[in-house]
C-alpha cells in the first residue's frame, strides 16, 4: 500500500513539474494569432505595455471599441493618455474604462457585461503572455459563447532572458501556474456542469415522452 502511495505521489509531482515546464515554455514563446480582427478589444491592466499594445490594435481597426478592464478607481483617463501618449480623440471615440475589476475573475465579469451590452461575439484579448492562459480560462468560463483572439504581450525581462536563469521570472511563472491550475479547474467544472446538466435534461425529456 505504501509503495502504491509513493508511486502515485511521484507521478503527481512529475505531472506538476512537467506541466509547469510546458506552461512556462508556452507562456514565454506565445505569439498572437495570425488574424487579428474581432468585434472589439479588451485589455487587462497590470503589466507593462499592455494598454499601448491594445491601443495600437484599435488604431489598426482590429476592433470597433476597446475596454480597459481593471483600472484603479483613482486613475483618470488623462493619466492613461499621458502614460501611453495617445490622443484624446481616440479615447472619446472608442475607449471604455472599466473600474470594477480587482482580479482576473473580475476582469472576466466586467468584460462579460460590457460585451453583452454591445452584442459583441468576438474579442481580441490583450494581456501579458504569462497571464494569457489564466485570462482565457476565466473569460471562457464567464463567456462560453464568445470567440477569443489572444494577443499576448511578452514583457522585456522575459524576452531578453531565459526564464529559468532569472529568479524573478521563475517565481512569477510558478505563481501564475498555480493560479492557472485553479482557473482551469473552475472552467472544467463549469463545462462539466453544463454537459451533465444537459444530459439530465435530455433524459428527463425522453422519460416524459
Amino acid at each position: 500500500m505504501m509503495r502504491l502511495i509513493s508511486v502515485l505521489l511521484s507521478l503527481l509531482v512529475a505531472g506538476l513539474v512537467g506541466g509547469f515546464i510546458a506552461f512556462a515554455v508556452s507562456a514565454t514563446t506565445m505569439h498572437e494569432a495570425e488574424t487579428q480582427r474581432a468585434d472589439a478589444i479588451v485589455v487587462v491592466t497590470g503589466g507593462e505595455d499592455r494598454i499601448s499594445a491594445a491601443l495600437a490594435l484599435l488604431r489598426q481597426d482590429s476592433g470597433r471599441r476597446l475596454l480597459i478592464s481593471g483600472v484603479h478607481p483613482r486613475t483618470s483617463e488623462a493619466a492613461i493618455r499621458d502614460h501611453t501618449g495617445e490622443r484624446r480623440q481616440l479615447f472619446e471615440c472608442c475607449v471604455d474604462i472599466g473600474r470594477e475589476a480587482s482580479d482576473t475573475i473580475g476582469n472576466a465579469e466586467e468584460t462579460r457585461d460590457w460585451a453583452a451590452a454591445r452584442g459583441y461575439r468576438s474579442l481580441i484579448v490583450v494581456t501579458s503572455s504569462y497571464h494569457m492562459p489564466r485570462t482565457l480560462a476565466e473569460f471562457a468560463r464567464a463567456m462560453p459563447g464568445i470567440e477569443f483572439v489572444p494577443h499576448p504581450v511578452v514583457s522585456r525581462h522575459m524576452r531578453d532572458r531565459s526564464w529559468w536563469q532569472h529568479p524573478a521570472s521563475l517565481r512569477l511563472l510558478a505563481s501564475e501556474y498555480v493560479k492557472f491550475i485553479a482557473s482551469a479547474t473552475r472552467l472544467g467544472w463549469a463545462r462539466a456542469q453544463v454537459l451533465f446538466g444537459s444530459g439530465r435534461t435530455q433524459s428527463a425529456a425522453a422519460a416524459v415522452r
